[in-house]
């Protein structure tokens, strides 16, 4: 089966098949728009998403009356970073833009990939940090620019 386009997010949609496989991915798997997959039954799955499409947890890839073939993101190891003060927030930020490090915001927190050099960062600047386990909406993007 060749999926070209994504029918929906489970978060949004009116009516659901009874049954569900889903395809787990890692979140730097998102960002992909050619790629192969298998479900969790074992069906594979081919993805050809145009330019401006961009897979997301809940995506619906197929669905039927019976069945349907959802996006699960599996969980970053990331450091949540939660700044006391906008001072810190903004000396951390400083600190890891340095670094080329993309970070993700949620509500008060800011999230990045674990880095075991970030997180000794982060203690001697005290800032308060813990590392978790987590989904993320989107996949961490390093942008690429240049010093003229």
């Amino acid at each position: 089966m060749i999926i070209e386009h994504i029918v929906g997010n489970v978060a949004t949609l009116e009516k659901r098949a009874p049954h569900i496989e889903y395809v787990y991915l890692e979140s730097d798997q998102l960002v992909k728009r050619i790629q192969r997959m298998k479900t969790d039954h074992g069906n594979e799955i081919g993805v050809r998403l145009s330019k401006n499409d961009e897979l997301s947890d809940g995506d619906v890839l197929y669905m039927d009356e019976k069945n349907m073939v959802v996006i699960s993101v599996k969980k970053d190891d990331v450091l949540v970073i939660s700044p006391t003060s906008m001072q810190q927030m903004g000396d951390i930020a400083h600190q890891l833009g340095n670094r080329h490090l993309p970070a993700q915001f949620i509500g008060e927190e800011m999230i990045v990939q674990y880095d075991y050099l970030i997180e000794e960062l982060l203690q001697e600047l005290g800032v308060p940090h813990n590392r978790a386990k987590k989904k993320v909406p989107k996949p961490f993007r390093h942008i690429g620019h240049h010093h003229d």
